[in-house]
């Protein structure tokens, strides 16, 4: 079922007009795409979290506009670095039947067996870009590395792809590695030397 986000239009574009939005919980947004006129809108941020809460950051919404409705994506937001009020929006109308192409981020899952033996897991590929029809873009792609010894290395190639979607990436691109363990280097095998000889005579 999509998640219905109820907007207004924005009719007077004077910054004052902007500043009472903003005090009254709304944020500025532009809807576009598919061919249709863009429109400048404003929108309750507590009503926009809840939409993408129930939708997922790459779900279809249905946004309702002066009692129109049109199917949509939110394609970028920004955000208050200090407050972490939404600030301003972008939302793409999209044709249910075209495929088009969304970042979507890659969940690891699971402890490695080599982090468990000291290594360290190094993620170097967190999204991945994937074409879809919208209704079947998945909201991330998950891996269990559980399995992943060190020296083991993940790429794009292993990543499950369940569902109407193709992964529009290089295959032989690193996702992520498990790291050895970390050596003393002979500096610090001296210092480390230097403080136990001291501890000794001090004792």
């Amino acid at each position: 079922m999509v998640t219905t986000l109820t907007v207004s239009e924005r009719t007077d574009l004077r910054h004052s007009s902007l500043r009472e939005l903003r005090a009254e919980g709304n944020f500025p947004a532009v809807v576009y795409g598919n061919q249709k006129e863009a429109k400048t809108i404003f929108v309750d941020e507590g009503s926009f979290l809840k939409a993408i809460k129930e939708s997922g950051r790459n779900g279809v919404l249905s946004l309702e506009i002066n009692g129109s409705k049109e199917k949509v994506m939110l394609t970028e937001y920004q955000q208050d670095p200090i407050k972490a009020h939404i600030v301003h929006a972008d939302f793409l109308i999209v044709n249910m039947s075209q495929e088009m192409d969304v970042e979507v981020r890659i969940d690891l899952v699971g402890q490695a067996e080599g982090v468990k033996s000291g290594g360290m897991l190094q993620q170097t590929l967190h999204t991945v870009t994937v074409s879809s029809k919208p209704d079947d873009i998945p909201s991330s792609i998950e891996y269990d590395v559980s399995e992943l010894k060190i020296g083991d290395s993940i790429i794009i190639a292993d990543l499950n792809v369940e569902g109407s979607y193709t992964i529009s990436q290089d295959e032989d691109e690193v996702v992520a590695s498990i790291l050895p363990p970390t050596v003393d280097t002979d500096d610090d095998a001296e210092e480390k030397e230097s403080a136990e000889t001291t501890e000794n005579k001090e004792d």
